[in-house]
């Protein structure tokens, strides 16, 4: 089931399996989300929870015992019910189960909470621990956006802009995805990165004290794409390694996937948040269209 929001601005569409965002139209029509095309990647844009990315062998421990899920934890497979919706705002719930508990054994409420503000869309991810012990979760965004915009550009046409000068490093991912040890300056032209499509040959650019805003922008057309993820420790950007892929993902992350070789405990991962029960945790991010 799809749901779909819109205002005078906006017309969005929000599928119910993962809550995953479907389309973004301008109201001259044009589509601003990547749409799947399995050529490339089939989806447009997975939220994250309760891990981001791989878990080495795909398993963590937790209190003695090991558990596992797939890439970017379990909220991107799971049907969410319509708690509210109004013509520009829709709630989606989902609470823990016998399922969920076999990979992640938490007692939780996720809601992802999609609101029209002219010609922004707010993401608010709230997370409420419904049990006793503390929980150890992380959330991230999957967006892919269209990349040209416009029939008569090119991908390499285009840039990532940050909105001020920033010195962020990379972190350098094993082939597997995992994370090593290192970090690498991460050196921009003017606090930008020019688009070409084998920038992602190695995966994906993972940058720590970068600016909590990025934009996707070219000087041949007036479209501008910026993501605003002002509560995000890390972000990446990605398109399928080694191919000419027409997107480009913009994907906060509020911890980093596991180190290379290690099956990560969930209540020692640094990264991680710790709320305790009967807590709630929330943020919003964004992402505005002009």
């Amino acid at each position: 089931m799809d749901i779909t929001i819109r205002n005078e601005e906006l017309t969005v569409r929000i599928a119910a399996k993962g809550a995953e965002l479907q389309s973004i139209r301008s109201k001259d029509g044009t589509e601003y989300l990547w749409q799947g095309d399995p050529a490339y990647w089939t989806s447009h844009a997975p939220n994250i929870f309760p891990y981001v990315a791989r878990l080495t062998e795909g398993k963590y421990w937790l209190n003695g015992r090991t558990y596992g899920f797939g890439n970017h934890g379990l909220v991107r497979y799971e049907e969410l019910a319509v708690e509210e919706q109004t013509d520009s705002r829709v709630v989606l719930r989902l609470d823990s189960n016998e399922g969920t508990k076999e990979k992640y054994p938490f007692d939780f409420t996720y809601r992802m909470i999609y609101s029209l503000k002219k010609n922004v869309l707010e993401m608010e991810t709230i997370v409420e621990n419904r049990g006793e012990e503390r929980m150890y979760f992380a959330v991230g965004g999957h967006p892919g956006f269209n990349v040209p915009m416009t029939a008569d550009t090119s991908f390499e046409d285009y840039r990532i802009e940050f909105p001020k000068e920033a010195h962020p490093y990379r972190i350098v991912l094993a082939d597997s995805g995992a994370v090593t040890p290192a970090q690498e300056r991460y050196e921009m032209e003017n606090n930008c990165i020019p688009l070409h499509h084998d920038l992602f040959d190695h995966d994906a650019i993972v940058l720590v004290n970068a600016a909590r805003e990025a934009t996707i922008c070219s000087d041949l057309t007036g479209r501008r794409v910026t993501v605003s993820y002002p509560d995000f420790r890390y972000v990446g950007f990605w398109h399928k390694p080694c191919t000419d892929a027409p997107y480009v993902c913009i994907e906060p992350w509020t911890s980093l996937p596991s180190r290379e070789g290690i099956i990560e405990d969930l209540s020692l991962q640094g990264d991680l948040i710790a709320l305790d029960g009967g807590k709630e945790w929330k943020t919003v991010w964004s992402v505005r269209i002009d």
